[in-house]
């Protein structure tokens, strides 16, 4: 490197730390703000890790079917699928999310994902949950995807396309197979004394307890 280059980078990089500490002077004058400011923040990185872990955010990376009942109210369909012939072949995300591309598969599942915090956050869930219609084309496509033997005489000749089904010309899969793979039961309280290896929850027990108490009131 040149002297008028190395001459130049390091005048660069004093005007960076001048400007960084005219910015910082600014907003934060004082020892006491900076120390204000380093507490703020260190609350906040310590609710985001706290928040990170309650909601078990690292796990929905993973295709395990017990991520979806982090949401306890999901807690009626995956009993109904731990008990179907689907969970010995297929997880969750086999059949509910796009298996077009990695990004297509994360990107839906971070939108759907969202979606259902908000509604189950807000307590806005129906006690019968239906797959909204862009959901129902992922399913039908999954089932196409894993049933290609069976049903190419019908979907692969052209006979029978998610158009067709959203239209009500056609039938999907599941107007016949009602009872694949939750057993025909789509209310929440559908199944209440299921039996199925539920994950510990990070939920203490006085918090979980508060809640059960508040719901009842």
């Amino acid at each position: 490197m040149s002297v008028e280059a190395l001459t130049s980078q390091n005048s660069i990089m004093k005007k960076i730390k001048t400007r960084w500490q005219r910015l910082r002077d600014y907003f934060l004058p004082t020892y006491r703000a900076k120390i204000v400011a380093v507490l703020c923040a260190g609350t906040v990185v310590g609710l985001v890790v706290y928040l990170v872990y309650m909601s078990k955010a690292y796990s929905y990376l993973s295709d395990e079917p017990s991520v979806c009942i982090n949401c306890h109210v999901m807690e009626p369909y995956y009993a109904t699928w731990n008990h179907s012939s689907h969970a010995l072949h297929a997880t969750c995300n086999d059949c509910h999310v796009p298996h077009t591309s990695i990004f297509h598969k994360y990107f839906f599942k971070a939108k759907d994902g969202l979606r259902h915090s908000y509604v189950f956050t807000m307590r806005g869930e129906p006690q019968a949950m239906q797959a909204i219609p862009e959901s129902q084309a992922v399913i039908y496509q999954n089932c196409v995807r894993c049933h290609s033997q069976l049903n190419q005489e019908f979907v692969h000749s052209g006979r029978v396309c998610p158009v067709q089904i959203k239209e009500g010309s056609e039938q999907a899969c599941w107007d016949c197979h009602r009872d694949v793979p939750h057993g025909g039961k789509i209310g929440l309280s559908a199944t209440p004394a299921a039996r199925v290896p539920f994950p510990k929850s990070p939920v203490p027990d006085w918090l979980r307890k508060a809640v059960r108490k508040n719901d009842t009131k």
